[in-house]
Formats: structure tokens, sequence, C-alpha cells
């Protein structure tokens, strides 16, 4: 008897929980925007004296949307949403020299300006960070590398793109 009773009673604990979990969405497809399905991402503009790190980083975000996310990748014509970035800064300085000033760790920095915006010129990315109306989010990062071990700007500024196409395409999760 007395298990009859606690089973009933475990039964309807369950059927009490049901309801409070039927909003829960699984998968990734449910941690980005259902109005979105395409995307433009036109070559990224640079302020800099490096004119490849703009293509760098456009082929960067394109390869980490595909990867990522639902969206699929379309021309400016036909796409649902446009995601724009600029370089604003690239620099590289001095971490660590030696005693005669000669320099053995440097530290490369760049900066960038992102927008993300639909059809309607409408801001996609939700934050409670930006002012209303302001569409534009800016990223910076940094890598560090050794000339004398083999490591060059390149390979640091590589590095940065690829952490800065991964923070980007944070941004387009949606918020909970």
């Amino acid at each position: 008897m007395i298990e009859r009773v606690s089973g009933a009673i475990c039964l309807v604990l369950f059927m009490i929980c049901i309801p409070g979990c039927l909003g829960y969405n699984i998968g990734t497809r449910t941690l980005y925007r259902n109005d979105v399905r395409t995307i433009h991402v036109p070559i990224i503009k640079s302020d800099s004296f490096r004119p490849e790190l703009g293509v760098n980083l456009t082929e960067a975000i394109q390869k980490e949307i595909e990867r990522r996310t639902p969206y699929k990748l379309a021309d400016l014509g036909t796409a649902d949403s446009i995601l724009t970035c600029r370089i604003t800064a690239d620099s590289k300085r001095v971490i660590g020299e030696t005693g005669t000033d000669e320099p053995r760790l440097l530290q490369s920095v760049m900066s960038i300006e992102m927008s993300w915006v639909d059809r309607r010129n409408l801001p996609l990315v939700e934050t409670r960070f930006l002012p209303p109306g302001e569409t534009n989010f800016y990223f910076s990062d940094n890598a560090d590398f050794v000339p004398e071990a083999g490591q060059s700007i390149s390979t640091a500024n590589m590095r940065i793109i690829e952490r800065l196409a991964n923070h980007i395409v944070d941004q387009m999760e949606a918020r909970w």
C-alpha cells in the first residue's frame, strides 16, 4: 500500500514538473535569432597601413559564421542582415628589452568596430551596455610575440584575428 502511494506521489510530482520544462529549447540552433537566416559580410575596411588585415579578418569571420551558426552567407542584395566591421587601429609595442635596448618581447594590438543590422538598419545585437540608437561595438585584442623564437608580427596578428572573429560571432548569440 505504501509503495503504491509513494509511486502515485512520484507520478503526480513528475506531471507537475513537466509543464515547467516545456519552454526549454534544446540544441545550438536556439542560441541564435530565428528572424535571421542569411548574412552579408563585406570586406572589412582598415585604417591600418597593413591592407591584408581586413581581408584576413573578413575570411576568419565568414568561416566562424559558417562553422558555428545556422546563418548562411549571402550577397548584399539577398541577405537578411549585414555585418560590417572596420579595423580602427593596430599597433606594435615593446614589452621587454635587454639592457642594451634590444626588443625581446613585443605585443601586437588590434582594435575593431562592429555593427550587425537588419535590412531596415535596426541593430540585431542586443545589449544593455550600448546607449539607445547606438549600433557599433568596439573590440580590442592583443598577442605577444618573441622574434628571437621565430615568431613574427604576422603570426601574432593571425592569433588576434582568430580571437576577434570568435568574439564577433559570440555577439550574434541571442541574449537570454
